[in-house]
């Protein structure tokens, strides 16, 4: 394979990536969520399978929401984006803050499931990592 069908099939595989993280995201919470329920309440299961879902339309949103302003033009994107970030942002705060004031003891639970996007990335990273031919000097 030569340097450009190598650049044009990189682009496939991020777009691939992209579009399993969420699903990873998912099932990662569901597990976490199914390990929980012999230890803790049902409903501690249901607050990490609801941080991970959350979390996982959160992305979907983010990364939506960052491929519309990559396509407009600089000026309108920043302007555009800032403010659709600020908004995602006081969305997440708001839930968080739900949480909080409604039902104090679960918001580790929400949390525990709310991360597992973090656990999806470091996943797919090592799938990357574990897939490359030789590593690049």
């Amino acid at each position: 394979m030569n340097s450009r069908q190598a650049s044009a099939a990189q682009p496939v595989t991020e777009e691939r990536v992209l579009r399993r993280i969420p699903l990873d995201v998912l099932v990662i919470a569901l597990v976490i969520a199914i390990i929980a329920l012999p230890f803790f309440t049902p409903l501690t299961a249901v607050f990490i399978l609801a941080g991970g879902i959350f979390s996982a339309l959160s992305f979907i949103w983010l990364k939506s929401a960052l491929l519309r302003f990559l396509s407009q033009d600089r000026r309108r994107a920043v302007r555009s984006g800032l403010a659709l970030y600020l908004l995602r942002l006081a969305l997440i705060l708001a839930v968080f803050s739900i949480i909080i004031l409604v039902f104090p003891r679960m918001i580790l639970a929400f949390v525990a499931g709310f991360s597992s996007l973090v656990l999806a990335i470091l996943v797919e990273a090592l799938i990357a990592v574990s897939q490359m031919k030789q590593w690049k000097g």
